[in-house]
């Protein structure tokens, strides 16, 4: 199963090679700027603007985390809204971002979880598609709405209930920044630390200087170190479950199935659960 598409092969893709190709630009940062103004100042041509904050998270209270996962019923209507659709041939569905694919592997993560099989992240987002000669359009893609239907399932995830069982058995890795798991500063969430048996395992470091992904032997060697085996179970948390979606990827293409815990630091720190410091 392909997780990854180069701009090249997005451009043959998107030249008709490749069937009904559906291209999320997925462009989100917490506090800003808005993407939709970012989108509109140049992005993939064909790319449909997705909003992570009202079409690939729901919304409630502190203690369902930042980003909840949205119902089934909300994301099926916004994958709906994007073009993505189940005749033949189905859609092939890419997205990406202009940060390493941080925010664009939440929209990967969220579409393979809902059942659908063709989804893939533009290695290096969207520096890798103008550096490879790529156009940008500034239109607002409104597409012939499509008529996927979703299920549940496709990936696993960790339950709130599951997470300390789950760091005493398994490998837990916590995508955050070092000095957030530490606990030396916590610019967001009401308590600095982690949970208790979890592995600080950077997003940013999934990555190579030019914001494409390390090979896959390159990604096995570093989870490998972070004492994620063949066979064990593992799970990762960032703080919303964003960021952790990245993580999922990454060990996808190291060759390891991981599940997300959604709720992530911003649901276990609104909580009177234990909280870790140091390393």
């Amino acid at each position: 199963m392909e997780h990854l598409v180069t701009a090249a092969r997005l451009a043959d893709l998107l030249a008709g090679g490749g069937g009904h190709v559906v291209v999320l630009d997925v462009r989100w940062r917490l506090g800003g700027p808005p993407g939709h103004a970012t989108y509109l100042t140049g992005h993939v041509p064909g790319a449909v603007f997705v909003d992570l904050e009202t079409e690939l998270a729901s919304h409630g209270e502190p203690t369902d985390g930042r980003h909840p996962l949205p119902s089934l019923a909300d994301l099926q209507d916004a994958v709906r809204r994007w073009g993505v659709r189940a005749g033949s041939p189905t859609s092939t569905v890419v997205a990406y971002d202009d940060n390493g694919g941080l925010a664009a592997a939440r929209a990967w993560w969220l579409l393979r979880w809902a059942g659908l099989g063709d989804v893939r992240l533009l290695d290096g987002g969207l520096a890798a598609w103008t550096a490879a000669g790529g156009g940008l359009a500034t239109d607002d893609v409104v597409p012939v709405p499509g008529d996927v239907v979703l299920t549940s399932g496709g990936l696993p995830v960790l339950d709130l209930d599951d997470v300390e069982a789950f760091a005493a058995a398994g490998t837990l890795l916590d995508a955050r920044a070092g000095e957030r798991f530490r606990g030396e500063t916590e610019p967001v969430d009401p308590k600095a630390g982690h949970v208790p048996g979890a592995v600080s395992a950077p997003t940013i470091d999934n990555l190579a200087p030019d914001g494409t992904f390390l090979p896959p032997e390159a990604l096995r060697a570093r989870f490998d170190a972070l004492g994620v085996g063949d066979g064990s179970p593992v799970a990762a948390y960032c703080g919303s479950g964003v960021t952790a979606a990245h993580e999922v990827l990454a060990l996808a293409l190291a060759g390891h199935e991981a599940a997300l815990y959604p709720g992530s630091w911003s649901q276990w720190s609104n909580l009177d659960k234990p909280v870790a410091t140091g390393d």
